[in-house]
C-alpha cells in the first residue's frame, strides 16, 4: 500500500524527516514507520522492536515446528510442522539474521540426535529428506541472496567470533564486579530511560554486572526447573507426550545455560521458556489422564467380549441342553 502510494509515507519530507519514524503517516494501522525509498530508508512497524527478537524468534520456533513434525500422533499436524519447519529454514536463510542462520540447523541436527529420533529411520529420513530437497530448491531459486547471507556470516564470525565476544564482555563485567552487583537493570538497555545504564549484550556477564553473587541464586533457580523438567518428560510413558516433553526440555536446558544475548529476558523467548516448563510440568498429569482414557477404553473392549462370550457360552449350553432332550 506505501508502494502503490494508496499511504503517504514519508518520501515528500525534506531533511532529516525523511529518516524519522512518525506516526503520522502510518499506513491504516500499526505503529510509526519510515518510508522514503529515495534515501534507501525504509523501516516498517513490526511484532519485534529489534532485529535480534526476529533471530531468536526463528530459533525458538525450531523446537516448537520440530516437536510437532515428529512427535504430533495426527497426521495433518505432522504436515503443518513440517510446513512450519521448513519456513524456519527458509527464513533462516534470508532474513539476514546470522545468529538464526548458524543455530537452526544446529538445534534441529541436536534435537535429531538428543531426542531419539534417529532412532526411527522411517519417520526422520522422509521429513529431513524433504526439507533438504525444499532448501535445494530454495537455493537454485535465490542463489545470489542465500549465498550473500552465508558470506556475511562467515565475513562476521572471522571479524568478531562470539567466543571471543562473550569473553570480552565477561572482561568487562569483571572489572566492574561488585559482590552484591550495580543493581537491577543496571546493564539492561530497555531500562536505560531511568538512568544510566551499562551496554552488556551477553545474559550472563550481564548478570554478574548487575547482580554480582545473585548471580548464582539465579543459576539455581533456573538449574531446578531444568531438573525438574527434565524428571517429568523422563516419567512420561506415552511415546507420543514423551517426545514432545524432549524437545521442550532440550529448549529448557538450552535457554537456562547459553550466554550469547539475552533470551530470557526478551520476548518471545522469555515467554516461551516459561510456557514450555509449564507444559513439561502439566505433561505427567496429562499422561495419567491418556493412560485412563486408553484403560477405560480397553475395559469396555474387555467388557463388550466377554459379553459376546458369555452369550455365545449360554446359546452352546441352551443347544446342549435341547440336544440331550
Amino acid at each position: 500500500m506505501l508502494s502503490s502510494g494508496a499511504c503517504q509515507g514519508t518520501d515528500h519530507l525534506t531533511g532529516v524527516d525523511l529518516f524519522k519514524a512518525t506516526l503520522e503517516y502510518k499506513c491504516l494501522v500499526g505503529g510509526s514507520l519510515v518510508f522514503s525509498p529515495s534515501q534507501n530508508m525504509i523501516r516498517l512497524p513490526g511484532t519485534f522492536v529489534a532485529p535480534w527478537q526476529w533471530a531468536w524468534f526463528l530459533i525458538g520456533n525450531t523446537f516448537t515446528t520440530f516437536a510437532t513434525t515428529f512427535s504430533d500422533p495426527v497426521i495433518k499436524w505432522r504436515g503443518v510442522g513440517f510446513l512450519g519447519l521448513t519456513l524456519v529454514f527458509v527464513n533462516a536463510m534470508i532474513s539476514g539474521q546470522r545468529i538464526a542462520l548458524l543455530l537452526v540447523p544446529v538445534i534441529t541436527i541436536g534435537l535429531l540426535v538428543l531426542t531419539g529420533q534417529l532412532a526411527k529411520p522411517k519417520t526422520f529420513i522422509p521429513i529431513v529428506g524433504g526439507i533438504s530437497i525444499l532448501i535445494f530448491v530454495s537455493f537454485i531459486l535465490f542463489p545470489d541472496i542465500i549465498q550473500g547471507r552465508i558470506d556475511s556470516t562467515i565475513s562476521r564470525w572471522n571479524a568478531s567470533p562470539p567466543t571471543d565476544f562473550i569473553a570480552d564482555q565477561a572482561g568487562h563485567s569483571k572489572g566492574r564486579f561488585k559482590p552484591l552487583g550495580n543493581g537491577v537493570a543496571r546493564a539492561t538497555n530497555s531500562a536505560r530511560v531511568f538512568g544510566e545504564a551499562a551496554l552488556i549484550e551477553t545474559y550472563y556477564p550481564k548478570l554478574l554486572y548487575e547482580l554480582g553473587l545473585g548471580t548464582l541464586a539465579y543459576v539455581g533457580v533456573l538449574s531446578i526447573i531444568t531438573i525438574s523438567t527434565f524428571k517429568a518428560y523422563r516419567s512420561l510413558k506415552d511415546k507420543d507426550l514423551r517426545s514432545y516433553g524432549a524437545s521442550f526440555w532440550v529448549f529448557i536446558f538450552f535457554i537456562s545455560y547459553q550466554t550469547y544475548y539475552y533470551p530470557l529476558d526478551v520476548d518471545p523467548v522469555a515467554v516461551y521458556y516459561w510456557m514450555f516448563a509449564g507444559l513439561i510440568l502439566r505433561l505427567p498429569e496429562i499422561d495419567r489422564q491418556e493412560s485412563d482414557r486408553k484403560q477405560k477404553a480397553l475395559d469396555k473392549i474387555r467388557g463388550l467380549l466377554e459379553s459376546k462370550q458369555l452369550k455365545a457360552y449360554m446359546k452352546q449350553v441352551e443347544k446342549d441342553r435341547m440336544r440331550k432332550r
